[in-house]
């Protein structure tokens, strides 16, 4: 896939998962023709915190997210281990602006030891890897796609993204091509 000029910051927030950095940069441009560039951010997160909830308010960490998008980056995905909601859902894997620069991934609901299964660090990395290319994807103005096996699918629960592949399906493709042209 020919690289585009669109820069996209993975930001690890609070060190979390930032040791698989170039892993995760490696299997992004197998999907995404874009310049990946890592960075560490701490965020203080417990001003996003709901006690009633024992959750973190997606949104507005991903409102303080964009605040930290470097002046030469077009994009930016934060990668969080805290468990994450917005107020009219239960959960979230994650969240973005729809045509917009900021994208947040919370690995909390990705991790089989959630669930009482055993960690398995290759699926956990291709739920994380799932995640992240289908929440850049909403920032380029892709919606969700019918094809459950388009990265684009919603998934309500994690074995929708154990379903689905980290790649877009032809349809998909055709507008992500065309919003990185534009």
């Amino acid at each position: 896939m020919k690289d585009c000029s669109t820069v996209v910051y993975l930001a690890f927030i609070n060190s979390h998962c930032a040791n698989l950095c170039e892993k995760i940069v490696t299997e992004l441009r197998k999907s995404l023709p874009c310049t990946f560039y890592c960075q560490s951010l701490k965020i203080d997160l417990n001003m996003f915190y709901s006690r009633e909830r024992k959750q973190f308010h997606s949104t507005l960490i991903l409102s303080r997210l964009l605040k930290h998008l470097p002046d030469d980056g077009h994009k930016i995905v934060g990668i969080t281990e805290v468990d994450i909601y917005i107020p009219i859902l239960t959960y979230l894997f994650g969240e973005a602006q729809l045509n917009g620069q900021g994208a947040l991934v919370s690995t909390h609901r990705l991790d089989n030891r959630f669930y009482g299964l055993p960690y398995d660090e290759k699926l956990f990395y291709q739920r994380i890897v799932k995640e992240i290319v289908h929440e850049l994807g909403h920032t380029f103005g892709l919606i969700h796609c019918r094809d459950y096996r388009c990265v684009m699918h919603s998934s309500t629960y994690v074995e929708d993204i154990d379903l689905k592949s980290a790649r877009f399906c032809r349809e998909c493709q055709e507008k992500l091509m065309r919003a990185l042209e534009s």
